[in-house]
């Protein structure tokens, strides 16, 4: 018996561009039994990345898929097919790289390689909403002569950053040369210099997208009134971080009762994949705030951003788009606030009124989401990043 181990070296979430590294051992665990051999045969193994792309049927529309022979092959279990047995469509694939081919170990013995592979710059974001998902997966295939092929696979994440690609210098480019199917270049320092350049690029443009700017302020007013302000210090935001606006209710005409801040995500599908004329976005609400608010001066609102969260994107199909939704219960006319002189001694109780003629006001600030560092998003990211198979 022959355990085959995949570890992901650095982790489960990946910046397109990056580098992904797999640490792949392949372990002859045989018991030693005189009646038969305890040396194990392996005829090639290869690994290869790919991206499934599925689509909920009574929300999305597609064309069918081209056909390109796949699926015939698909019917063989003798070709290495990565996405054999997965739903949906396979929209994206790195050539597949061959580890080894006629692999000898002897009971008790190991060995090791290290597939190394660039995800592709113009990837999309992983993603699993509503209507569409978007899920990666690093597949190693193996198999003994005259037996069918086992495949291992690896899940990881994929963030995407816009642009990202045309920041990089061309020292940092791809060479055009033809690539070499078998894994020659172990542990090439070049390849982890350019990854490291790639992030730290990465960092910088994230963190000035998302520095502090002069805040910006929103009059809230109604039919009746004027009900408050809204103040928040920017509107592009990183994975992680805490969305914080201040309200101030002072010098209002109408008065606030209570208020509602929602952080959600809104799933649009594009007119031409849309199963239904008019089908409303799927939206997702991700934190919340609410608060009674009478004769509330100020206040504020913090609003935490999930790590495992998508950021904002944009394709043919869907786009996911971030926003801020308010809703406001004010009074339909406005109301004088009590007063006591707080001089006299007689001791006063005000008792709010029984009966209040309300309505309810709603609003919508569009934000922008971009991703985090992939060693942060990582740290809560649920992907396993060892697997393992017998064979």
């Amino acid at each position: 018996m022959i355990d085959v181990q995949a570890k992901l070296v650095r982790g489960s979430v990946f910046l397109a561009g990056e580098l992904l590294e797999c640490i792949l051992t392949f372990s002859n665990t045989a018991h030693h039994n005189a009646s038969s051999t305890a040396c194990e045969n392996l005829a090639w193994a290869s690994a290869q990345i790919h991206c499934q792309f599925h689509a909920s049927e009574s929300a999305v529309v597609l064309p069918p898929p081209p056909t390109t022979g796949l699926d015939v092959q698909a019917e063989n279990e003798t070709v290495f097919v990565p996405n054999r047995g997965e739903r949906g469509q396979c929209i994206l694939s790195t050539p597949p790289k061959i580890l080894f081919c006629d692999l000898r170990l002897d009971e008790g013995e190991s060995k090791t390689y290290i597939y190394s592979e660039i995800i592709p710059s113009d990837a999309v974001a992983s993603f699993r909403g509503q209507a569409v998902k978007y899920a990666y997966k690093l597949t190693i295939g193996c198999q003994r002569v005259n037996s069918p092929i086992k495949l291992l696979r690896v899940p990881f994440r994929v963030l995407v950053f816009p642009g990202l690609q045309d920041y990089r210098s061309p020292g940092d480019r791809e060479s055009v040369a033809p690539a070499n199917p078998f894994l020659d270049e172990e542990g090439d320092e070049e390849g982890c210099k350019r990854d490291n350049n790639l992030l730290e690029v990465a960092t910088e443009l994230i963190m000035e997208a998302t520095a502090q700017r002069s805040p910006s302020t929103f009059n809230i007013t109604s039919p009746w009134g004027k009900v408050g302000k809204f103040s928040i210090g920017r509107t592009v935001y990183r994975l992680g971080e805490d969305v914080v606006g201040a309200f101030d209710f002072s010098n209002c005409t109408v008065p606030c009762l209570h208020l509602t801040v929602l952080l959600q995500s809104e799933e649009i599908v594009s007119e031409a994949c849309r199963r239904h004329t008019g089908q409303a976005p799927f939206v997702t609400t991700h934190a919340h705030h609410n608060e009674a608010c009478v004769h509330t001066l100020s206040t504020h609102a913090m609003l935490p951003l999930p790590l495992q969260a998508t950021p904002s994107f944009s394709n043919e199909t869907v786009a996911l788009k971030w926003r801020l939704h308010f809703q406001f219960i004010v009074a339909s006319e406005p109301k004088e606030v009590p007063s006591f002189d707080m001089d006299e001694h007689e001791s006063r109780v005000w008792h709010s009124p029984e009966m209040v003629e309300a309505d309810t006001l709603s609003w919508d600030l569009p934000i922008t989401v971009l991703p985090s560092n992939p060693l942060q998003a990582g740290t809560v990211c649920q992907l396993p990043t060892f697997t393992s198979i017998s064979i």
